[in-house]
């Protein structure tokens, strides 16, 4: 018999059983202190575990009231618009140094640097045509199932796959930091060729090249990119490559992690949780949401008529009739994201670069009038503000990437702050024996590369 691919009467008829017998009643919830996801009804997190990898500030202390104040995010104790600030003026590129940091706990110095980046440029390479064997087999449109499947075959061409001590993990977690942007890139034009009848181009990436640099030259036909292109690119992954550990994807991690599983098995979990659109996919609906707006609002300058549209989302009568604005709000954050706010210094830049004025000025009023708007017709508990993703996406419709290379874009930077969270797991398990506790202070300054 075929492998069913439609839904028949007797599976619509089994569907409805299961939905008679399986609904909870809500007020159980609330009775249990049960909480329903990573979140409480308030918005307030889930502490499930420990950790010092980074931190996520959404509130002060001041006069013994918790008061909301501009969003701050700090990667082993720096303040991440330190950090991008320190490389970005030293004109240097900054993924690298940072995946050093969340690794390894501090900011290495230029000898660290040269030596861990030639470590990832040795690991980056696959198995022999396991890009024509693997990546071009079924490929499909969804460039994460084929990231996923990518990763959980590597556990085939591994001899010590299943070993968790912390160098064999290490390695398996440079490894796959150096090739998830071929991974995601690949299986792109996997899918480009087969499944849209396009041209197949596969580049090897340069050992001379940042990562950033290599995912722009493997994925364009001609090779070429701009600096400012890659100066973004390599923002971008910065930005989305760590935010705490309670997170979907990273508390996946470290649950799966906790259970004793190969690394592999641990990250494909991890993928799972970041596929869904309410975590790693937001940015794609932001994109499409916007592609709706301009296709039903005139005039793009007109405050009411963009207001009258952001009303109709929020009523369910414009774009998926969800009642969102995408891009708007976060769970933790309420006065600001300061991921947004660092993106949007180089949004405008880009913009100009690429002849897209107009739309930022669009995506820059609707970040203007949407929380004012949300704030009318919502009662919340919290204030809203654009999150990454708002500006994300429109970066990377500037820079041609593919909406199917979205949301693989933030696994490429993700799987740095998951291999730190994963090592943090395996460190602090009884099975290990450890040195003493080192404290982590709460704010550490950024020191210059020449000076480290």
């Amino acid at each position: 018999m075929a492998f069913s691919m439609k839904v028949t009467p007797e599976i619509e008829e089994l569907t409805n059983i299961c939905l008679d017998n399986s609904k909870m009643d809500v007020s159980l919830y609330g009775q249990y202190d049960v909480k329903r996801g990573l979140r409480d009804v308030n918005g307030v997190g889930v502490l499930a575990g420990l950790t010092q990898i980074s931190n996520v500030v959404s509130s002060d202390i001041i006069d013994g009231v918790k008061t909301p104040c501009d969003g701050r995010l700090y990667y082993r104790g720096i303040n991440v618009e330190k950090l991008t600030q320190g490389f970005l003026s030293e004109n240097r590129m900054g993924f690298e140094e940072v995946a050093y940091l969340l690794l390894f706990g501090n900011l290495p110095n230029e000898e660290q640097l040269k030596h861990f980046k030639t470590i990832l440029k040795q690991q980056q390479s696959l198995p022999k045509n396991f890009v024509r064997d693997v990546v071009m087999k079924a490929p499909t449109k969804d460039m994460m199932n084929t990231l996923s499947r990518s990763v959980l075959t590597l556990y085939a061409y591994d001899n010590h796959a299943d070993d968790t001590s912390l160098p064999n993990v290490l390695r398996q977690c440079i490894n796959l930091i150096s090739v998830f942007p071929m991974l995601s890139v690949y299986g792109y034009q996997a899918y480009n060729h087969y499944i849209k009848g396009k041209s197949l181009y596969i580049h090897n990436p340069s050992k001379k090249l940042s990562t950033a640099e290599n995912i722009l030259l493997m994925l364009r036909p001609d090779q070429k990119y701009t600096p400012l292109e890659a100066k973004i690119l390599d923002l971008a992954l910065v930005l989305h490559m760590e935010h705490g550990g309670g997170n979907n994807s990273t508390f996946t991690t470290h649950v799966v992690s906790s259970s004793g599983t190969d690394t592999y098995s641990v990250i494909a979990a991890a993928l799972g949780s970041l596929k869904g659109p309410k975590h790693g996919g937001a940015n794609i609906k932001v994109v499409r949401m916007f592609d709706d707006m301009k296709s039903h609002v005139k005039d793009w300058t007109d405050e009411e008529e963009v207001s009258n549209y952001l009303r109709k989302l929020l009523h369910k009568e414009a774009f998926d009739q969800k009642g969102l604005i995408y891009g708007m709000g976060h769970a933790v954050y309420s006065i600001s994201d300061p991921r947004a706010r660092i993106f949007k210094t180089f949004v405008e830049q880009l913009a100009k670069e690429k002849h897209r004025e107009k739309d930022y000025r669009l995506y820059a009023m609707v970040e203007e009038l949407a929380p004012k708007i949300i704030g009318e017709e919502r009662h919340i508990y919290k204030g809203v503000s654009a999150n990454v993703d708002f500006y994300s996406g429109f970066v990377y419709s500037m820079l041609d990437l593919p909406l199917e290379l979205y949301t693989p874009m933030f696994a490429c930077a993700r799987i740095v702050g998951w291999s730190a969270h994963r090592m943090e797991e395996l460190i602090n398990t009884d099975k290990i024996i450890r040195p003493a506790y080192k404290s982590v202070k709460d704010e550490v300054d950024y020191v210059p590369l020449e000076n480290r």
